[in-house]
């Protein structure tokens, strides 16, 4: 019998079994994919929001602020990478300014307290590529970049250190409520009992709620497609940067990644079903609405693109609550801010489980810090690494030849408590296949040195991103860009 169950391992699980292996409670984390992170964590805008888009009179407008003023210490802690860079929201009409007043107010509503409104000229010295025409922006201080799915991966590589118990490929397919809690069956008829359920099933988790009775809400898939563009290539901005938001979104953002890469997008279209595909003439309209920001984009940075798919609640809302099924807690509908938001929800849900009598007594044996993977260093000159592609195996040997990554750093990511079984799961650790040509490379590369650890044969061409998603490709989209320019 565990005391605590969290349905989901997204970053909203993950932050959520962080902060429960403070106390000495036993906790099961169950998700139904091979790894962790591998749904709305793994393919978003990246970004920690201000604090001031969504509306102080909604949860999430109240979690985001209070989440983002944690993600200093989290870093420190758990060394995932954070950057403060700010975030400017850009109005190019004079009656925007009215817009841009109301979000301030409201990020004022929300306790933002480093909100500014810039004019023409501080823009245009903060960020000298931005389209001269820009009239006003909001400029928000704290705002900031990190990697969604590097955060929940350091999440759950520290809650398994500290006492978690992690399922992967495990799916809760039904919840019985019994008198001392519940008693859980995944797909495989396996049965697991526990005192209390967290559902943090993202775009399942109106499915998940629907098994104990709670059925007042759905969700609806919403995907938004992205263009990534090669390490280096956001050199030409300095911040995080907004267009004015529609009812569908933040809108078309141009911002650095953490690790430098140029980041365009997303569009947002609700689907019936969750499709992963990117098409080139959204990646077109997306690309053509980015340069309304800057003209300085080089679409033959292009290096990949994807799509992220947002749990959006039938309430326009998140849904953080003890149900009317005791024991049962819904955390549901955590779309855009929930990664900024997602440490305040974490410590939102505790309280709900303090309120249910959960016991909660201090672990010491805790540890909070969890040492990185990988650090932001400057790539060498191709010439200067080679003799450590050429060489033969050995810890320094360097496997991946784009981003710099060596042997030694994908053993290290496989033995962390986590089990890594694919190329991808390596690629989310380390960044092997981030770079120029996308794993072409170091794949086979890769899969060889997991083979060494596991004892067994990778498929080195498995990619779990591609199973039954058709993503448009370097060539084709330069190609489809250039016709529909001319």
């Amino acid at each position: 019998m565990y005391d605590v169950a969290i349905i989901g391992a997204g970053i909203i699980g993950t932050s959520i079994a962080r902060a429960l292996s403070r106390y000495k409670l036993s906790v099961v984390v169950f998700d139904k994919e091979d790894d962790v992170s591998m749904g709305a964590t793994k393919a978003n805008s990246a970004i920690v929001h201000g604090g001031f888009a969504e509306s102080h009179t909604k949860v999430k407008g109240g979690l985001c602020y209070k989440g983002r003023k944690q993600f200093d210490q989290l870093n420190e802690e758990l060394n995932f990478g954070f950057e403060k860079i700010g975030s400017l929201v850009l109005a190019f009409e004079e009656e925007q300014l009215a817009k841009l007043q109301e979000l301030y107010e409201n990020g004022l509503a929300n306790g933002v307290d480093d909100l500014e409104i810039l004019n023409h000229d501080q823009i245009m010295a903060m960020e000298p590529n931005v389209n001269p025409a820009v009239k006003y922006a909001l400029y928000c201080k704290g705002a900031g970049i990190c990697s969604p799915y590097e955060m929940a991966i350091a999440l759950a590589e520290n809650a398994v250190a500290n006492g978690v118990k992690l399922l992967l490929n495990t799916e809760i397919t039904s919840i019985q409520k019994n008198t001392d809690g519940f008693s859980l069956t995944d797909q495989n008829g396996q049965q697991y009992q526990s005192h209390y359920v967290i559902n943090a099933g993202g775009v399942s988790s109106d499915a998940v709620s629907k098994m104990v009775g709670v059925d007042y809400f759905t969700i609806t898939p919403r995907t938004g497609e992205y263009i990534l563009m090669v390490r280096g290539s956001a050199s030409i901005i300095n911040t995080v940067l907004f267009q004015m938001p529609t009812k569908m979104g933040k809108g078309i953002l141009v911002t650095p990644t953490y690790f430098g890469n140029l980041l365009i997008g997303p569009d947002a279209v609700n689907e019936d079903t969750v499709d992963k595909s990117t098409h080139a003439e959204r990646l077109l309209k997306i690309f053509n609405e980015a340069k309304h920001t800057t003209d300085k984009l080089n679409i033959k940075q292009f290096i990949r693109s994807f799509t992220g798919v947002r749990a959006v609640s039938s309430t326009d809302d998140f849904i953080i609550e003890a149900t009317p099924v005791t024991g049962f807690i819904n955390c549901a509908g955590i779309q855009s801010p929930g990664l900024t938001s997602s440490p305040a929800i974490a410590e939102m849900v505790l309280g709900l489980l303090n309120e249910l009598n959960c016991p909660f007594e201090e672990d010491p044996s805790f540890t909070p810090y969890r040492a990185p993977i990988i650090t932001r260093t400057e790539l060498k000159p191709v010439k200067e690494i080679q003799p450590l592609v050429d060489m033969a195996s050995s810890p320094e040997k360097i496997i991946c030849r784009c981003e710099q990554v060596n042997e030694a750093t994908i053993i290290d990511a496989m033995n962390r408590g986590i089990p890594v079984t694919t190329v991808d799961g390596i690629k989310r650790r380390t960044r092997a296949g981030c770079g120029w040509c996308q794993g072409t490379f170091c794949r086979p590369r890769v899969a060889e040195v997991m083979e060494k650890v596991l004892g067994h044969a990778i498929d080195a061409g498995f990619d779990v991103e591609h199973s039954g998603v058709n993503r448009v490709g370097k060539n084709e989209i330069v190609d489809y860009i250039k016709k529909h320019s001319d």
